[in-house]
Formats: C-alpha cells, sequence, structure tokens
C-alpha cells in the first residue's frame, strides 16, 4: 500500500511538472507571459481528486488509494455492487449509504461512479431538486430514471479511414465561388488521392484536420472523426499539448465498413420522440413532461431492437443525495419503479438518524418508509480517526497545490477533529492566500491560525448566537427546534 502511494504521489507529481514545462514552452514560445486554455476549464471541485474506490483484486480496499481513505468495510462493499453493475448481475435494486455528515458519503458514491467508468449512465441528482423542476414530481423522478438507462445501438456503416498525408485546399481566383480542392490519404499498405467539395472541406476544417492526422470519415453522412496524431509525425513539433493522442497508421484497405456503436439514453430517445424538434430540446434543457404512451412505444421498440440483436439495454446508476427530503408520493412512486423491468441501480445516500417521513406524521429510520428501507442494501460510513484525517487534508493540498508545513498539517487536523472536515479542507485555500500575500512558498502555522480567527466554524457560530440571542431582531430560542450536535 506504501509503494502504491508512494506511485500514485509520483505519477500526480510528474504530471504537474510536464503541464508547468509545457505551459513554460508554449508562453516562451508565443512570447507571453501566460498561456491560457480557453478550449478546456480545468476546475478543482470538492470531489475532483476521486479516481476510483481504491480497491484490490480481492476487493480488499487499501487505507488510502485513487483519492480515498479509510472506510474500507464501505468501500469493500461499494465494490462489491460495482463489480454486479459491471457484470449485469443487477438492476432495479437499491443500495442506502447512510452515516454521519462529513463521513464521506458522496465521496463513496462518486468513487463507485468513477470506477463504473463510461460504459453506464451515471445520473446524480439532490432530492430538493424533485420539487424545484417545473413538472410533477413523478415525472420529474421518471425522467431521472430513464436518463440512468443507457441504450447501445449498433449499425453498420461504410467508412474511409488512414492517415491524412497531404490537404490541399484551392480558393477561386475571384474570391467569389466554391472551395474545391484535394485530400491524400494511405494505410500501411496503399494511398489514395480524393477530390473535395465544398460540404467536405468544410468538414475538414471543422474538425481541424491537419497532415498528419488519422481520421475516419463516414460516407454516409460525411461526418469526419479525428483519432489522433500519427505515430509518424512524433517529431513535428517541439511541444505538444496534454490532450494530443498518437496512433498507429491504419493497416489494410482505406475504404471499409465498420461497426458504430451510438450510446444514448432512454431519455434521450424519448425527447426527440415528443417534440416536433426534439433535438433541440436536449439542448436547451426545456423537455416539459412526456406522455406515457409515447414512453411504452419506445420501450416497445428499444426490447424489439434487442431482440433483433441491434441494441443492448445498459442498466445505469441513478444516485439521488440527501433522499430523506423527499416525500411519500416520490418513495411510493421509486417503490413500483424499481419493480419496472428496465429499471436502473438506484443509491441513495442521507444523513439522518430516526425523523419524521415528509409528507407524513411519522417517524422512521433515516426518514425512509420501511417498506422501501426493507428493499435497499445499506451500507454505513463510520467517522474518520486522526490519522485518517491527516491524510485527506494533505491529499486536498495536493490536489489545490498548496504547500503546507508538518505544524500546519497538525493544526488543520486537530481543527478537522474538533470541529468537522469540511471546515478544515476550506481553511486550507484561505491559508494559502495569506501565504501568497506574504510572498511565502509554504503555509505555516501562523497562517492557519489568521484564518481560524477570521472564519468561524459552526459551533462557534452556535455558541456566539447563543450567548447575543437578544441582540438579534424577531429571535426566539426554543429548546426543541434549534439544531445542535447532541
Amino acid at each position: 500500500e506504501r509503494e502504491e502511494r508512494e506511485r500514485e504521489r509520483e505519477k500526480k507529481e510528474n504530471e504537474r511538472e510536464n503541464r508547468k514545462r509545457t505551459r513554460e514552452r508554449m508562453a516562451s514560445m508565443s512570447g507571453l507571459s501566460e498561456a491560457k486554455d480557453l478550449t478546456k476549464v480545468e476546475r478543482i471541485g470538492a470531489h475532483s481528486h476521486i479516481q476510483g474506490l481504491g480497491l484490490g483484486d480481492g476487493f480488499e480496499a487499501r487505507e488510502s488509494s485513487q483519492g480515498l481513505v479509510g472506510q474500507t468495510a464501505a468501500r469493500k462493499s461499494a465494490g462489491i455492487i460495482v463489480q454486479m453493475i459491471k457484470e449485469g448481475q443487477i438492476a432495479g435494486r437499491g443500495i442506502l449509504i447512510a452515516g454521519q455528515p462529513g463521513t464521506g458519503k458522496t465521496a463513496l458514491a462518486m468513487g463507485m461512479a468513477q470506477a463504473i467508468g463510461t460504459d453506464s449512465p451515471v445520473t446524480m441528482m439532490s432530492a430538493s431538486e424533485i420539487f424545484s423542476l417545473e413538472m410533477s414530481k413523478t415525472e420529474a423522478l421518471t425522467q431521472a430514471f430513464r436518463r440512468s438507462i443507457g441504450v447501445r445501438i449498433k449499425e453498420e456503416t461504410e467508412i474511409i479511414e488512414g492517415e491524412v498525408v497531404e490537404l490541399q485546399i484551392d480558393l477561386p481566383t475571384t474570391g467569389i465561388g466554391q472551395k474545391s480542392g484535394k485530400l491524400t490519404m494511405k494505410t500501411t499498405d496503399m494511398e489514395t488521392v480524393y477530390e473535395l467539395g465544398h460540404k467536405m472541406i468544410e468538414a475538414l476544417g471543422s474538425a481541424k484536420v491537419t497532415a498528419g492526422d488519422v481520421i475516419y470519415i463516414d460516407k454516409s453522412t460525411g461526418k469526419v472523426t479525428k483519432l489522433g496524431r500519427s505515430h509518424n509525425r512524433t517529431h513535428d513539433f517541439q511541444v505538444s499539448g496534454p490532450d494530443i493522442k498518437f496512433v498507429n497508421c491504419p493497416e489494410g484497405e482505406l475504404q471499409r465498413r465498420r461497426e458504430v456503436v451510438h450510446m444514448v439514453s432512454l431519455h434521450e430517445i424519448d425527447v426527440i420522440n415528443s417534440r416536433a424538434q426534439g433535438f433541440l430540446a436536449l439542448f436547451a434543457g426545456d423537455t416539459g413532461e412526456i406522455k406515457s404512451e409515447i414512453r411504452t412505444q419506445i420501450d416497445a421498440k428499444v426490447l424489439e431492437w434487442k431482440e433483433e440483436r441491434k441494441a443492448d439495454i445498459i442498466p445505469g446508476v441513478l444516485f439521488i443525495d440527501e433522499v430523506h427530503m423527499l416525500d411519500l408520493e416520490c418513495f411510493s412512486y421509486i417503490n413500483r419503479a424499481l419493480e419496472s423491468e428496465m429499471a436502473p441501480i438506484l443509491i441513495v445516500a442521507t444523513n439522518r438518524g430516526i425523523t419524521t417521513i415528509r409528507g407524513t406524521d411519522y417517524k422512521g429510520p433515516h426518514g425512509i418508509p420501511l417498506d422501501l428501507l426493507d428493499r435497499l442494501l445499506i451500507i454505513k460510513t463510520e467517522p474518520y480517526q486522526s490519522k485518517e484525517l491527516a491524510q485527506i487534508l494533505t491529499i486536498r493540498a495536493e490536489e489545490e497545490e498548496v504547500s503546507l508545513s508538518d505544524k500546519a498539517r497538525k493544526l488543520l487536523t486537530k481543527i478537522a477533529a474538533e470541529t468537522s472536515l469540511r471546515y478544515a479542507i476550506n481553511l486550507i485555500t484561505t491559508a494559502s492566500l495569506l501565504a501568497a500575500k506574504r510572498k511565502a512558498s509554504q503555509v505555516e502555522i501562523d497562517d492557519v491560525q489568521k484564518v481560524y480567527g477570521m472564519f468561524v466554524d459552526v459551533k462557534r457560530s452556535q455558541q456566539y448566537l447563543e450567548s447575543h440571542q437578544r441582540d438579534y431582531l424577531f429571535s426566539e430560542k426554543d429548546e426543541d427546534t434549534v439544531m445542535t450536535d447532541n
């Protein structure tokens, strides 16, 4: 485990150094002090450091791996669920991730989504979204369920695939008229020159195709897809971006038949077939309510494609955070939806204990009715220990590219143990800004102490309100309604 952590740390450091070296080279070549990629935005989120569940071959959870620390029993349980999802042995089931606030429930769900990969659709939402949409609650849940069910459609098409040797575009001498040109493509066995029309030239220009690219062209639609740069052109440029992928030159004939796989969700098929301009509604987000008759026809058609082996149904994952915010109507719908033939895997999370079920006067475990709770496999998360808190803070500091001194790390660990992990993580960024203000490369204990005094945590804020309750307008103190840690 220690060797694996060292390898992951070295890999991250090498990637960071390569990105820095590439930016410096690009800046020196262009004469700019700073180079910014406008086509890709990289932001650091609360769970952007998570790459998976960090499990071994036997579902044994490593102490710290792929961004997750501790919670070995919960991660092992999640790994078994992920394996069943990949093998298609589980569908229409429900999993509940329950634990105290700040114990990594959402992080565990993000790790499951990363471990599943792109083969299965994953939809993540909060329960409060159901009540904020301009449609009925059951319609919002139906769309969320069908967004989590993928349909892999297979079809054969004729393509032209090869490496671009030369792209020659001739402009009209008068400046008015359509362009013409020639495209020379090759494989390891042959080379051919194609005459280009105006539409094909525009398609190649939109894909930013240059000599040395390996592309394929769909003959039926004219769509151009760039697969990457040829290995024969690796030495054309001194600097290459991190997104450039090098591939081998294709073998055999230039023109061939290829099986193309399209991955869509049932919800996308619903939207396209429910409106005159349904494809545009996907981008606008104005899908509205969809009639049940349309969904019934689409389900029948998809099952027909499956019998004819033209398509495969891929049950995905629907993750609903803060599930206790749903009411009795939503829970009743979920009960019925899980019994459907085409149902995704439902993963819900909550930090509540025995509390009132929304929409009723009754109380239940986690705010969920007992009949639905009986259908769920429950994964329990435990509070982090001091050693695990220190490891998480170290990972977050590396993700945010902040260097912490040993004393500052120990103080942040103590703050996380006495207050909350989220509060301590927020202090990392604010302390780094103070360190940058005094032109220091490392966050010291003084920086952490200053931001600890500037920003109060929940406990200190609550103590202040209780001692200064009379100084606030319209303040009412009721011992039964004040939310405390006890």
